[in-house]
């Protein structure tokens, strides 16, 4: 007999289930502590020590996955996203080093698709794309031990050409594994930030009528044959910060104070992208995401490689709105990859003053 999980998995990911069998552990076998932690979406950051003297935990995350129609433009576009948790990126989850997470993924029967989760800061089993795999109405439990700090990208990773269209549709998010001393400057000096906040990059991939204007579908499944026949293109329609255009401008912007140090992470699992803040500067950059590598410093933008994360740490200085872009122009003002900082202090004049106003040019001298 046909279930209806057999008729829902695709073959790839049918054999994806098949190639790995991993007996059960009991939790108790491991003796350790455990702390359960509330995902918030981003841009924002759940509670978390950036250092502890504490020894390693079990760390209980819970996420749901949303299948659900999104407005990404000014336009009122639509797009038929797939989310963990409801947010695109997914929430960011910070551990340190030596912890284990313990996730349990939650496909509700609502949703239309089997999904999974590819750590790529986990150890084993595709990252847990293998052992996570589960159809609307499933759940699935999987524990994993953070042996590397940096930050991590995490998607969805269901087999074959399901993939990338999942994680172009949505379906990614960060794990920043912390040391558990902190961060460093490379030379031993502590780095600590005041703020974090935690950007999604995302190109989309929408199709287009006969008429050039955006078609709208109503489940993912529909809107599948259409969506790989652009994405196939290598063309992106939008490429966004988490989820939309202007998610993170103007009254969403982001916020600090002057003398505050804000942690920036930034992760794009598809494609290359370089974070610039207008501005400002990147004073710590662990460009590959990497703390187990010395930062660079006083950089200007910086480079994020497609399916990674990086970090940023900058002090800021100056009031004011910060505009914080993909430096491929182009694509921060004509498809959305822009965010904005608003930053509340005294203006210093030493740093930065206007001389003269604007004016006529004066009439050249004659003699």
């Amino acid at each position: 007999m046909l279930t209806r999980r057999a008729a829902l998995m695709s073959a790839a990911a049918a054999a994806m289930m098949l190639a790995v069998s991993a007996p059960a552990r009991a939790a108790d076998d491991l003796k350790l502590p455990r702390q359960k932690i509330e995902l918030v979406a981003p841009p924002f950051v759940h509670a978390h020590e950036q250092a502890t003297r504490q020894g390693p935990k079990i760390i209980e995350f819970k996420m749901n996955i949303e299948e659900k129609k999104v407005v990404i433009d000014e336009k009122g576009t639509t797009f038929q996203a797939m989310t963990f948790n409801g947010s695109m990126p997914g929430p960011m989850m910070v551990v340190h080093e030596g912890d284990y997470v313990e996730l349990t993924l939650v496909n509700p029967s609502s949703n239309s698709m089997p999904h999974n989760i590819d750590f790529h800061s986990a150890t084993g089993g595709g990252g847990g794309a293998e052992l996570t795999l589960v159809n609307p109405g499933e759940q699935v439990t999987l524990r994993w031990k953070a042996t590397r700090t940096g930050t991590f990208v995490y998607h969805c990773a269901p087999g074959g050409p399901m993939t990338p269209w999942h994680v172009v549709s949505g379906m990614s998010g960060a794990v920043m594994v912390l040391p558990r001393e902190g961060l460093t400057d490379g030379k031993g000096k502590q780095v600590k930030y005041d703020r974090a906040y935690y950007i999604g990059e995302f190109d989309l991939y929408v199709p287009r009528d006969e008429k050039g204007n955006f078609k709208a579908y109503d489940s993912p499944g529909e809107a599948y044959n259409d969506t790989v026949e652009v994405m196939r293109k290598l063309t992106p329609t939008h490429v966004v910060f988490n989820g939309k255009v202007g998610a993170l401008t103007g009254k969403n912007a982001l916020t600090a104070k002057v003398g505050e140090t804000v942690l920036i992470v930034h992760s794009q699992a598809n494609r290359d992208s370089r974070p610039h803040l207008i501005g400002g500067h990147g004073d710590y950059v662990w460009e590959s995401g990497k703390f187990s590598n010395p930062p660079d410093t006083g950089l200007e933008t910086w480079f994020i490689r497609g399916g990674s994360a990086g970090a940023a740490t900058y002090k800021f200085l100056q009031p004011g709105v910060y505009a914080y872009v993909n430096h491929n122009l182009i694509e921060a003002v004509e498809l959305g990859a822009a965010a904005h900082f608003k930053i509340e202090g005294k203006w210093n004049d030493d740093l930065m003053t206007q001389v003269k106003a604007p004016a006529d040019i004066p009439p050249a001298k004659t003699n």
